[in-house]
């Protein structure tokens, strides 16, 4: 099972803290940031699958830096802030924050309004959460992937490329647009990373990785995963 990668940007130390080491607690992988800068450089280097943005930052005020992340990541964006003025809200929300929350706040409701707007991104790019390609299962919302009925481990990447893949429905995926998603803006031309993880992926989840079922290759384009939707 592959742990959802959560970019936390907070300036206040104690709180940043907390929050990396509940978020670890209850399953998260945490990329912590006290500024706005060092945030955006995280979320680029990295591509989290979720990010919790404060919006008092010292450096950058928290809606350039979600103004900035929106441009290349749709990835789902939780907003913490002192600041209870509802126009502030809407402007978040209309930036492309997907959830907005108050402080203080309790635990329980941060841990809750993840799960919901993972589950949310979830349902909305993929009718199921499960993908079925022959012999193997990606489950999307479980992040379990299994080959033959036994379960496959994999490296964040490989599983953020299978991903990628399998939420397309078995359509091609360009290599820039895999890069980007993997590895983030910038990546656009260093497509031996691709090569060398594509290869990695069908050594694991391939019977034959020399003579490919599952992960088709479109010669000078991308690459697609051929899927079937299980039945209801």
């Amino acid at each position: 099972m592959t742990q959802p990668l959560i970019l936390v940007v907070e300036d206040e130390a104690s709180l940043l803290k907390f929050l990396g080491s509940s978020l670890r607690r209850h399953g998260y992988q945490v990329l912590p940031a006290s500024g706005g800068r060092e945030g955006l450089g995280l979320a680029r280097s990295h591509n989290p699958d979720l990010l919790l943005l404060d919006l008092g930052l010292p450096d950058l005020d928290g809606l350039e830096v979600l103004k900035d992340f929106r441009t290349w990541s749709q990835a789902p964006v939780v907003v913490l802030s002192a600041r209870t003025r509802e126009r502030q809200k809407v402007e978040a929300l209309d930036l492309g924050a997907d959830d907005y929350l108050t402080k203080p706040f309790g635990l329980n409701e941060l841990l809750a309004r993840i799960r919901v707007v993972l589950r949310r991104i979830i349902q909305q790019e993929i009718p199921q959460p499960v993908v079925i390609a022959g012999d193997l299962r990606i489950d999307l919302e479980a992040r379990q992937v299994s080959l033959s009925g036994e379960e496959v481990r994999l490296t964040p990447l490989e599983y953020r490329l299978l991903e990628s893949l399998a939420r397309r429905n078995g359509k091609v995926v360009t290599h820039k647009q895999l890069l980007r998603e993997v590895w983030g803006p910038g990546q656009g031309e260093q497509t031996q990373y691709l090569h060398i993880y594509m290869g990695q992926l069908r050594k694991k989840l391939e019977h034959d990785p020399t003579r490919p079922r599952h992960f088709r290759t479109e010669t000078g384009v991308g690459y697609r995963l051929d899927v079937e939707m299980p039945k209801a």
